[in-house]
């Protein structure tokens, strides 16, 4: 079995931060992205019913391009994956500005697969910071990390308000572009995260097999938990602008309402940590499952702006718990050498199951309606809660 090297508390901290400025710029991406993508589809789209396509396609992006970063990084080092998947975030930015201009729904979904590549990158950002860390700390690099996003809530809608009207005949090119430079940005500030273990050392071993792995008690639990708390996040998230826009509220307002909504995500994330380690990493994913909850019966009360803001807010809040705790979880299930098999399979399915929620969002707001919506995503999450509940029971009346 590989010992992986611990790394210092000083190279702990300078990964950390590295890896949370490098959080902070990519998530702006899917911010930028998730703000404008359905209503760009909207404009261009051959039909109305397949304005959320291109988000689609961003989902599907970070689906396929989870194990195939996943193998690089195990071959190659983490830094390898980190770079390509940058170069794909540069790319998305200058794809998508020069399909708006074209009026090219077909490139704009092109874009979005490619802006989903970066995304699926900017997953292993929580994992790699947990590399060369003590186990009692793991946590809460993790959620320090994610904390980091808290300022992808500040510079998306930012990058999106500050730029859409900057060229008026082709709304949002400008921000597209400016996209592309925060990609570069964050591939530069990347370059300098210090690995945990050489390349050679972390490929010495296989490690166990997969299905062994995948059998580990409460292993299957943990991805499902996870995997819903992210897939109602984008089932309501990818529906909410064009909803917002359908009433009648303003694209500021609807940033601000974003923006909102991926500071709850995110700033949770300076304290998850320690939440964890005092409660328990399942009972801060189910904490998650219940404020999510909330975030669709604020939804259900009415369709004024602060009915969103509210409903955004505690999506937002209820993902970070959810999504925090699995992933803190999964880390108990591998071995140094496993790592990136491990994580990048949990994020797979996580993604696979995100595809499914983001084009039938689209598809249910048209046809029924926001609160079709709300409905729609409440049977998942109370299923995901009981699976949780309901094992800790039977293992608890196991022990007694």
């Amino acid at each position: 079995m590989t010992t992986e090297h611990t790394l210092s508390v000083a190279e702990q901290n300078h990964n950390i931060i590295r890896l949370s400025a490098a959080q902070a710029l990519t998530g702006a991406n899917s911010v930028v992205f998730y703000a404008t993508g359905a209503i760009v589809g909207n404009a261009i789209a051959p039909s109305a019913s397949l304005a959320t396509l291109p988000i689609t396609t961003f989902v599907l992006g970070m689906a396929a391009c989870i194990l195939p970063f996943g193998m690089l990084a195990r071959k190659h080092g983490r830094k390898a994956a980190f770079m390509t998947g940058t170069g794909a975030g540069v790319i998305t930015g200058l794809l998508a500005a020069l399909a708006v201009v074209m009026g090219s729904f077909l490139l704009f979904c092109v874009a979005g697969f490619l802006g989903g590549a970066y995304a699926a990158v900017a997953l292993s950002f929580r994992f790699a910071a947990t590399d060369g860390v003590a186990k009692e700390r793991r946590a809460r690099a993790l959620s320090l990390v994610m904390g980091g996003g808290v300022a992808a809530g500040v510079i998306g809608p930012m990058l999106v308000t500050g730029t859409m009207n900057l060229w008026p005949p082709h709304t949002f090119t400008i921000t597209f572009i400016a996209q592309a430079l925060v990609a570069a940005i964050s591939a530069v500030i990347l370059m300098g995260v210090t690995p945990a273990e050489p390349v050679a050392a972390a490929t010495k071993s296989a490690g166990r097999p997969l299905r062994e792995i995948v059998r580990q008690p409460g292993f299957l639990k943990t991805v499902f938990s996870g995997a819903v708390a992210y897939m109602v996040m984008n089932f309501l998230m990818t529906a909410a602008p064009l909803s917002m826009h359908m009433h009648g509220i303003s694209q500021q307002a609807s940033n601000l309402g974003i923006q909102w909504h991926v500071i709850a995500m995110y700033g949770p994330g300076f304290f998850t940590g320690r939440l964890i380690h005092r409660f328990g990493a399942m009972r801060i994913a189910s904490a998650g499952l219940l404020i999510t909850a909330g975030s669709v019966l604020a939804g259900l009360s009415g369709t004024d702006i602060f009915h969103y803001w509210l409903s955004l807010v505690l999506l937002g809040i209820g993902w970070n718990f959810g999504f925090t705790g699995a992933s803190a979880k999964i880390i108990d299930y591998h071995r140094p050498e496993e790592k990136t098999q491990v994580q990048s399979l949990n994020d797979f399915v996580v993604f696979g199951v995100m595809i499914v929620g983001s084009f039938s969002s689209g598809a249910l707001l048209n046809l029924y309606g926001w609160n079709a919506v709300l409905w729609g995503s409440l049977v998942p999450v109370c299923f995901a809660f009981l699976v949780i509940i309901t094992t800790r029971s039977r293992s608890t009346a196991g022990q007694e």
